[in-house]
């Protein structure tokens, strides 16, 4: 961080403005040399979160009209010297100022490489940087409020009270075992049981949210399936609100998987129309087929459609036996028409079922409802603590299984220090989890996955 560093840290599109930000010691003497206020007044003589108006100069003279705003170490985004320069949002002038900027001192800034500044000041640990990321790519309002939840420190404060309870009860046994001739109380087993208890609770509760804050930041990614002609490719259109997918009488139309990203209420669902499930000797639909049971293994919600007006068949039963052990929702459509369906077999295999005719405008709402109903118990609560991704996921799993393994040396009477030191590996994979112990190989992995000037 011995670098200043400069990065456009708007859209590259033409626009209203563009923003140069420009962070780290030297931050205010390089943007001094590009930018002049009216006044005469140096941003060097400025407080923190101060701006001013003037002008910017390239190659000696006046380019354009802007506004610097100065924050002065540690109260910036970054913990360091920041200077933000607003000029107007072509494409053109906003490169010719950071051109600028760069031919005063500054560096390129690195994908991520402000909000990893910030990480490394102490501004915010690696639960709320992570979280930067999401609002960014935040699609809806599930995303957005489950994102700024994170940022605001919820899953923070909830990890750092497990961290509490451990590290309390680590440095009590290890002062017990350490100084046996210290007039220090011993932690009865009991409260020591009591607290690997509750926390095991919260790292379990927090698990089970998994699945939740997928669908609330990243999206549901859903395969719709079911045999030929059923109206997946209906049902992927009255989804996007467009014609995504061919629809025609003739069976086999859709062979290759056709996907869109859609607004479902405050989901975010990442579709995936997939070729009708048959017995078939025709070779690209065969490969189509295989893609369309390869999706909905991988898929976190399959939707598995069956027409109302015809009776179940062999490509139907593959169609249920493809969706054991998947979280599922089964749709029956066709409802306008006449019934030869025995629902009743469906109903049998599947938890969710709802009836529809994707011809009828009241079709989307029913499905927002039940894909909702399917998460969080029907909640969907995006303001709730939950975990955001695999790499936060599998730190509180590690912790978890460590704590059970402590709990049960303690039933075991396994002696403290040996307890101990399952407790200490539980604390080190929260410790990791909110960045205070990650390596460096995992910070540099999360920052990468920024953008520029972020």
């Amino acid at each position: 961080m011995e670098k200043t560093i400069a990065a456009v840290a708007t859209g590259n599109a033409a626009a209203g403005i563009g923003v140069i930000r420009i962070s780290g010691e030297r931050a205010i003497e390089i943007a001094e040399r590009v930018f002049t206020p009216a006044d005469g007044t140096r941003l060097g003589k400025l407080g923190t979160y101060r701006a001013k108006y003037g002008h910017v100069i390239i190659d000696g003279e006046c380019a354009d009209n802007a506004v610097a705003l100065v924050f002065r170490a540690p109260k910036s985004y970054t913990g360091e010297d920041v200077v933000e320069i607003s000029v107007h949002g072509g494409l053109y002038i906003v490169e010719k100022t950071l051109e600028a900027v760069f031919n005063a001192g500054a560096k390129p800034a690195e994908a991520g490489e402000f909000t990893k500044r910030a990480f490394l000041n102490g501004k915010m640990d690696l639960l709320q940087a992570e979280s930067v990321a999401d609002i960014i790519c935040a699609e809806g309002d599930a995303a957005l409020k489950a994102s700024y939840n994170i940022l605001d420190g919820a899953l923070s404060q909830k990890i750092n009270e497990v961290l509490e309870m451990l590290t309390d009860c680590s440095a009590n046994m290890a002062a017990w075992v350490d100084y046996p001739d210290e007039d220090i109380p011993e932690l009865s087993e009991d409260a020591l049981a009591s607290r690997l208890e509750k926390a095991e609770g919260t790292l379990e509760a927090l698990i089970e949210s998994y699945d939740s804050g997928q669908a609330a930041i990243q999206g549901i990614d859903t395969a719709i399936i079911g045999k030929t002609n059923v109206g997946k490719s209906t049902l992927m259109n009255l989804l996007s609100g467009r014609e995504r997918s061919i629809v025609t009488e003739h069976e086999g139309t859709t062979r290759d998987i056709i996907d869109d990203t859609v607004r479902l209420g405050s989901m975010v669902l990442h579709l995936n129309d997939t070729a009708g499930i048959r017995g078939t000797d025709d070779e690209i639909e065969a490969i189509g087929i295989n893609l369309a049971e390869k999706k909905a293994e991988a898929a976190t919600l399959v939707i598995a459609v069956f027409d109302y007006s015809r009776a179940l068949c062999g490509d139907d039963e593959h169609v249920i036996k493809k969706c054991e052990g998947k979280r599922c929702l089964a749709v029956i459509n066709k409802t306008d028409l006449e019934k030869k369906i025995d629902e009743k077999a469906i109903e049998s295999a599947f938890e969710k079922v709802i009836y529809i005719s994707a011809k009828d405008g009241g079709a989307l709402k029913k499905l927002e409802n039940a894909i909702k109903a399917m998460f969080a118990n029907g909640a969907f609560d995006s303001g709730a603590v939950m975990l955001a991704n695999k790499r936060q996921k599998n730190c509180c799993r590690e912790a978890l299984l460590t704590i059970k393994e402590a709990a049960g040396a303690l039933d075991a009477k396994v002696t403290y220090d040996a307890i101990n030191v399952l407790i200490d590996s539980a604390v080190d994979s929260l410790l990791s989890l909110t960045g205070k112990k990650a390596t460096e190989a995992v910070v540099d992995n999360i920052f990468s996955k920024f953008c520029v000037g972020k």
